[in-house]
């Protein structure tokens, strides 16, 4: 099929920024969808037909679907394909079918008006998305861009910056880049007080953490598996911070897969999974209501809003959870029918971890290494601890660890994991 479909990215000066080509594609048009501010921009243009984008956005993706193989073209702002429509239909159009065309970003021209190195700076969109994703990115000295989702977004950042012990950052709002009415705001975290501004606008921070804050909880903190057992709201049911290192270096996270962590007590494992990458997804099963109440603390203090999170007691708890890449049974080894549920919904080349501190869990780790082969390991840590006027070592209860991988069809089981 010819392309059918023309996407423009389009800028606050309107045509005269666009290319010949891409102005050609929006004058001859013969219907033309956009925002109404983007449907402001063009001149009067007898004959075409203009439809403002509906609310709730996905009518207007279906209603553009519906006309497969008519000409339309969808206005959107600056590049499509970043964070924007272009992406969206693209997902849902063959790529055939498509023409795009490509203006400067808002991100683009505000690294451009800071003078930053726009590859060195991470980019949030905050449309509909938790500020607390905001959390991981804050430490001493980071940049960073961030789409608003309205006027009183950056109200809303300077306050979540003060309370997270990086008042000291420096804001920047710049406004309607690119066009006529451009404007740049500046302050503090701690002292912002300008008023609500325009609801197009990029949020640049330059992060500074607040004499002797050591950037708050959550804030500051490595994105490496191992975070102190102190930045967790818990009860003492947690994989403590050692043996939580050792056990997601074997769960081993990558890009966008899910883990499983069944009898999640805080969490502490499953958050720390989505903390390795953003993509990364995770489902925490717990039986119990007040450690389900940790884990929902914790979750949004260390900035992974999107962990979901399962009342029950597994195997039942499983019934109809999406399939996982990996699975760590931090409680419940001994339960009948957990690890065999848990070994059954993994895929070939999915990891599977279980911990125990009891003698009655390690026997279970140890019938269930007789028959998925994988790693047994001990685990014991000790620290040092005052003795009368000198130190000595007090260890941990040792934890039993079993990291196994499941074989693809036909193939051994050759223990690794």
């Amino acid at each position: 099929m010819e392309p059918w479909l023309t996407v423009v990215g389009i800028g606050e000066d309107g045509l005269a920024g666009l290319g010949e080509a891409a102005r050609d594609a929006v004058l001859g048009a013969p219907v033309v969808i956009g925002g109404a501010r983007h449907l402001a921009l063009l001149p009067e243009n007898q004959g075409q037909a203009r439809h403002p984008w509906p609310s709730p956005f996905s009518e207007g993706c279906a209603w553009i679907l519906s006309r497969r193989g008519k000409p339309v073209c969808v206005l959107a702002s600056g590049d499509p394909m970043l964070f924007g429509v272009g992406a969206t239909l693209a997902a849902r159009v063959p790529v055939a079918e498509m023409r795009v065309f490509s203006a400067p970003s808002s991100v683009s021209l505000a690294a451009a008006r800071l003078g930053w190195p726009l590859h060195q700076v991470p980019v949030l969109p905050l449309h509909g998305r938790p500020l607390a994703a905001l959390h991981p990115l804050l430490t001493e000295g980071a940049r960073l861009l961030l789409l608003a989702e309205d006027g009183t977004t950056v109200a809303h950042v300077a306050a979540l910056l003060a309370a997270r012990g990086f008042g000291a950052s420096a804001i920047t709002v710049l406004e309607h880049l690119g066009g006529p009415r451009e404007r740049r705001l500046e302050g503090r975290a701690d002292a912002w007080s300008h008023a609500p501004g325009a609801d197009l606008a990029v949020i640049a921070l330059d992060c500074h953490a607040d004499a002797g804050a050591g950037g708050g909880v959550g804030g500051g903190l490595s994105r490496l598996a191992g975070l102190p057992d102190e930045a967790f709201a818990q009860d003492g049911q947690i994989t403590k911070r050692d043996q939580r290192a050792v056990t997601l270096a074997r769960l081993a996270p990558r890009p966008g897969e899910l883990l499983w962590d069944v009898g999640a007590g805080c969490g502490s494992v499953s958050i720390e999974w989505m903390r390795s990458h953003p993509a990364c997804q995770a489902i925490a099963i717990e039986t119990r209501a007040d450690r389900r109440a940790f884990i929902e603390a914790n979750r949004e203090a260390l900035g992974v809003p999107g962990l979901e999170i399962v009342a029950g007691r597994a195997p039942e708890a499983l019934d109809g959870l999406a399939a996982p890449d990996a699975v760590f049974i931090g409680g419940g080894v001994t339960v009948p029918g957990v690890a065999e549920r848990c070994w059954g919904a993994l895929p070939p080349g999915g990891r599977l971890v279980a911990n125990a501190v009891t003698l009655e869990g390690e026997a279970a780790l140890v019938a269930l290494q007789a028959r998925w082969r994988g790693d047994l390991t001990r685990l014991s840590v000790s620290h040092a601890r005052p003795l009368g006027g000198f130190h000595g070592w007090r260890p941990a209860m040792p934890v039993t660890l079993l990291s196994a991988r499941k074989p693809a069809v036909g193939e051994p089981q050759d223990g690794s994991s």
